[in-house]
């Protein structure tokens, strides 16, 4: 179902930053994933998703150019100096006007419509100007510094973003933890002053860039991201997605089969009455 937007659809702009020379794992955006480079997994689930009408991979190399030419997906070169998505997304916002922009991260190929439908929910909402989404920590992920945490108040706003755990639970009250998923949206206003603004002091303790937002008065609003993804760091998070998405694609392929059967018979019974196995 669609959102009832306060924005035109056309003005919502998806941008997915795709770097070749990632540190971790270098040239992960064209790695296969089922059969697929795993950037197209995560473009054609946003172009699936009904409220954003254009999708544009921001590219830092001809090789990732190349694959948006040859699958028809839009790309827009950026420079490979850029030191992050966010300034990726900033420079595509001085080449396309839009009311929001959507910063989509290139190496999660579980993301669903799902996720960015959330993602845009908080805009019925005039005193939102950036958003992001969270969904349930896992226990094995409540201590791991690469899971970041996020606390909020009563009405969405983040309080906080964190490596550490957060809330302490002090006194065992079996607090429920909450991950924080690296998707954003932004106002045109608040993306322009997100770049204007130098690194503030928590976001480089932390390593954190959407603690510069905080830290200067710039409300987030967390909303609820439905289901976990797995973002591709590593060649183990890899074989992990590969795995899943082929799973996925074999139950897909038995539910089909199974209603392609059912059809046939129900078919076979309305055309011949008296036929019996």
């Amino acid at each position: 179902m669609s959102l009832h937007l306060p924005v035109n659809p056309e003005r919502v702009l998806a941008v997915i930053p795709a770097r070749l020379a990632s540190t971790r794992l270098p040239r992960k955006v064209l790695r296969d994933v089922n059969g697929q480079p795993l950037l197209a997994w995560v473009v054609e689930a946003a172009r699936r998703c009904p409220e954003i009408r254009r999708v544009i991979v921001a590219a830092d190399s001809e090789e990732v150019a190349a694959l948006c030419r040859a699958r028809g997906w839009e790309c827009l070169m950026t420079s490979p100096e850029l030191p992050s998505g966010s300034d990726r997304l900033f420079a595509v916002s001085r080449e396309i006007d839009a009311d929001i922009y959507i910063n989509i991260q290139a190496d999660e190929p579980l993301l669903g419509s799902t996720h960015l439908q959330a993602l845009l929910r908080p805009f019925a909402r005039p005193e939102v100007s950036v958003s992001t989404l969270k969904v349930p920590c896992r226990e094995e992920d409540i201590a791991n510094p690469n899971a970041v945490k996020v606390v909020t108040a009563p009405d969405g706003r983040a309080l906080y973003f964190s490596r550490s755990p957060i809330p302490y639970d002090r006194d065992g009250r079996q607090v429920k933890y909450w991950k924080h998923l690296g998707l954003y949206a932004y106002r045109k206003k608040a993306l322009e002053r997100f770049a204007a603004l130098p690194p503030g002091e928590l976001e480089q303790i932390e390593r954190l860039e959407q603690l510069r937002l905080l830290e200067n008065g710039i409300n987030i609003y967390v909303a609820d991201g439905l289901y976990d993804t797995i973002g591709v760091d590593t060649d183990e998070d890899l074989q992990r997605v590969d795995a899943l998405l082929r799973e996925t694609e074999r139950e897909r392929f038995r539910a089909e089969s199974d209603r392609v059967d059912g059809d046939h018979n129900a078919a076979a019974a309305t055309l011949c009455p008296n036929l019996r196995e």
